[in-house]
């Protein structure tokens, strides 16, 4: 993905349509926040792949690892955030670590088609799902799904069902 926003769409709508099993919250942050390591990158100029061991089914299980723990560990405060934008979340463990678990893979799913730097099996090298896909229908895709998850967010909104 040439910008982190392009995983909201996935993750938005995905997890608007299942928010029973899935927490938003881990879901959205877990897909999202794998990419402080390409930032960090180019931030911090490093001599560093571009898309290094986060960007890794291992690397990216250690992420969902910690947001897990994390959204456990705030879900008060998470609560009040997603009471004021009207969507009611599943809090259970089991839906955040589905969900944590569910975001970061699906980051690397999304990647790995696009990226030759990407290693989704480390510490096995090589990259088995590059070029599967179009960089264009993945682009594609994640936009249509951005508009999804809004007219969804917004259907649930008009009938109060966001929960």
């Amino acid at each position: 993905m040439p910008f982190t926003p392009f995983h909201l769409g996935p993750a938005s709508s995905l997890d608007l349509a299942f928010n029973r099993f899935l927490n938003l919250t881990a879901f959205v942050i877990a897909g999202i926040i794998i990419d402080i390591e390409p930032f960090a990158v180019l931030f911090f100029n490093l001599n560093y792949p571009l898309h290094g061991f986060f960007h890794s089914f291992l690397g990216s299980s250690i992420v969902a690892v910690v947001m897990a723990f994390l959204i456990t560990g705030f879900s008060k405060g998470i609560r009040q955030i997603t009471a004021f934008i009207r969507i009611k979340q599943n809090f259970s463990k089991r839906a955040i670590w589905l969900a944590s678990f569910s975001g970061a893979y699906l980051h690397i799913l999304l990647d790995a088609p696009l990226y030759t730097d990407i290693r989704p099996f480390y510490p096995l090298g090589g990259n088995p799902f590059y070029g599967l896909i179009g960089a264009s229908a993945i682009y594609i895709l994640c936009a249509a799904l951005l508009l999804a998850g809004v007219f969804v967010y917004l259907h649930k909104i008009k009938n109060s069902t966001l929960s």
